[in-house]
């Protein structure tokens, strides 16, 4: 009996002892966990509990043109802060911050008597500023580092660069769409807290996690913007127009030099603009492209093999009827052949080649060629266009498309698609990002052209570029756009924009160019777009000299030499301002209203191209212009002298020689 009570009392005492060395063991593993294994976080956890952590500006990367230029910079400023409970004259310290700040002064007592412990001043303030506050050696108030976005080029590029907020997170441009890439991690400064959670002062300014985000490289050539910038600017204010767009595009890579808007804005100060000029039009808007659309157009039926070049339609001496609708040239022309029809931009020429192509062949080529849909372009608001579904086109619809009526494009669109005919039919993704580095300098992303798709053969496109080139020729509508010693292969457009109110087409008219140069070994794709010019409504008025001063300081800056053989040539006419420094022949393009022979604003006379012309139509042209010219024979003109585009003197025979048609 008493041997078992002791091997009981043995077995409690095991049993109690091997309970409390399990809880010890579980003690001292809780302890190792907590203290060893979990200490960063712990302590992690204890600061959170006496210390506030107010967020700092991120300094964002910068952004570079092609060549290494900043675009877009950080730059570290002073922000101030204030400790109310360690100011004891508050009203006194207000009264000498509110003029250094720009604040009322009861703005900033309402600040430093609140119940907060820490409180913003000012943030980001100016080198001056914050050298005469802390020369004030204000008691409470001090200084944290932060990052502000800075533009040092001002309005140079600024629709394609954007602009921050003051997060500072990206609103728009190429801070919008790289802003995750080109954000830095936050700042923190650290504050004490007492144990009811209250600030007690800043604890050293500690900053934590600071880092710079991603340099961005972009595709733009800092110089070649200026220039597109400088030439756009000079033709909307010249012809008096609503605004302008203009594109540099390197075609046989997709490669985006210049992207300009006219006007536009400082994103240092964006603010103080209104939103519409924020806009980025050449990406973010669409119009009626007019008739550059008959580049496509012709493409496309060479391509089909519908027609040939030497082919020749009727243009029914400028006027045809379709269903209930008259379509108009402004010449009045016999026979074109389909090169003609692009050189003097015949719209009944056009329309009678869209017949021939039909429908849904003409709307598969849009399509292909990228229309209806966006480009791809690493830029944020693109717009897709208008192009309407085949099944639902009718025959006066597929006339109006042939030259460019009822249906809608991107600046970026056009440029993207006559590249395509530049670099022998392959359409290209436009891009505007080259490449990506770290803080360090070390490249992690890099950017290739991209092929989309071949459009048209290689063969069509070398014909269509040769038949472009006519449009730049003597009698072409855009011999304005020719520069010396360089063949240019080009089309002018001008289209009539639509009432918004009454959707029926108006006075208002969108001028344009666009062409690639050299010809034969294309370098640049340039695009001008003026929007609703007073001065002239064509194309080859009042863009195509645009285009020649782009191309010409471009190809200048790029030292890409000129054709000595091309130079012997006779050089155009010089660009003054409204229509009377340019050449007739720019102004043949066909719109259907308008009178592209009227006279100068400023008086001077130049001898108009009447080749083609019935008599009557050289009267009514002669009256016009006050013109005094001997008519010589009977049917249409077919010989003048002068020649087109040479000014008048009062001492020059002039005569016009006609002959029956054959």
């Amino acid at each position: 009996m008493k041997d078992d009570r002791e091997k009981w009392a043995r077995v409690r005492i095991v049993m109690v002892g091997t309970f409390f060395g399990l809880l010890f063991l579980s003690v001292t593993a809780r302890a190792f966990y907590l203290q060893i294994l979990q200490h960063e976080e712990m302590v992690k956890l204890a600061d959170k509990e006496h210390q506030r952590i107010v967020p700092l500006t991120p300094a964002r990367g910068a952004i570079l043109d092609c060549n290494g230029t900043a675009l877009a910079v950080s730059v570290e400023m002073d922000s101030c802060y204030a400790e109310p409970r360690h100011i004891q004259d508050i009203d006194g310290t207000a009264a000498v911050l509110a003029p250094l700040f720009g604040l009322p002064k009861s703005e900033l007592v309402k600040k430093l008597t609140t119940s907060k412990h820490f409180v913003w001043l000012e943030r980001r303030l100016t080198p001056e500023i914050a050298l005469r506050v802390k020369n004030m050696k204000l008691h409470g108030v001090g200084f944290v580092k932060e990052n502000k976005r800075f533009y040092p080029n001002m309005e140079i590029a600024a629709n394609v660069l954007g602009f921050t907020g003051q997060d500072p997170n990206g609103l728009d441009g190429i801070e919008l769409k790289y802003d995750s890439t080109i954000l830095g991690n936050t700042g923190y400064l650290v504050t004490e807290r007492d144990n009811l959670g209250r600030d007690i002062s800043v604890k050293n300014t500690v900053i934590k996690n600071t880092a710079p985000g991603k340099t961005v490289i972009l595709t733009l050539d800092k110089n070649i913007q200026y220039i597109t910038e400088k030439e756009l600017a000079k033709a909307v204010t010249e012809s008096g127009a609503k605004n302008g767009m203009a594109l540099v595009m390197e075609p046989a890579s997709g490669r985006i030099l210049a992207l300009a808007n006219y006007p536009s804005f400082n994103p240092n100060a964006y603010s103080k603009y209104p939103q519409a000029l924020l806009r980025d039009r050449v990406v973010a808007d669409s119009f009626e492209p007019g008739s550059t659309f008959k580049i496509f157009l012709i493409a496309a039926a060479l391509e089909e093999k519908i027609v040939k070049p030497s082919d020749s339609f009727n243009c029914e001496n400028g006027s045809y009827k379709v269903a209930d609708r008259t379509i108009h040239d402004t010449h009045s022309y016999g026979r074109l052949s389909v090169s003609d029809i692009l050189k003097y931009s015949s719209n009944i020429g056009a329309t009678k080649i869209g017949f021939k192509l039909g429908d849904e062949r003409l709307f598969r080529y849009l399509k292909n060629f990228g229309f209806g849909e966006r480009t791809g372009i690493d830029l944020p608001g693109e717009s897709s266009g208008y192009l309407r579904d085949w099944h639902h086109c009718y025959g006066v619809d597929l006339a109006n498309i042939s030259f460019g009526q009822g249906v809608s494009v991107s600046a970026i669109q056009l440029v993207t698609a006559v590249s395509a005919v530049a670099n022998g039919g392959n359409l290209m993704k436009p891009y505007i990002v080259e490449r990506i580095q770290d803080d360090s300098g070390q490249e992690v992303q890099q950017f290739e052209p991209q092929i989309v798709q071949r459009v048209i053969s290689p063969d069509t496109a070398q014909l269509v570029t040769r038949m472009m080139e006519t449009v730049t020729a003597s009698g072409g509508t855009g011999t304005n756009a020719v520069v010396e010693g360089f063949k240019v292969a080009g089309k002018t457009g001008t289209a009539q924009k639509a009432d918004p109110v009454t959707h029926r087409y108006g006075a208002k008219r969108t001028a344009s160019f666009i062409g690639f140069i050299p010809a034969d070994k294309p370098r640049l794709t340039i695009l001008v777009v003026v929007d609703e010019p007073k001065t002239s409504q064509y194309g080859g008025v009042v863009a195509a000299p645009a285009f020649r001063a782009i191309a010409n300081n471009t190809l200048a800056y790029l030292k890409v030499a000129p054709d000595a053989a091309l130079i012997k040539q006779h050089k155009p006419a010089e660009a003054k301002s409204g229509p009377a420094a340019v050449s007739p022949q720019a102004q043949q393009e066909s719109i259907p209203e308008g009178d592209p022979l009227a006279g100068s604003a400023q008086g001077a006379v130049v001898m108009p191209d009447f080749r083609g012309m019935s008599m009557r139509r050289v009267l009514q042209v002669m009256e016009k212009r006050n013109i005094n010219i001997r008519l010589l024979g009977s049917g249409r003109a077919v010989e003048q002298s002068p020649t087109p585009g040479h000014a008048i003197r009062s001492s020059d025979e002039v005569w016009v020689k006609f002959a029956p048609a054959a």
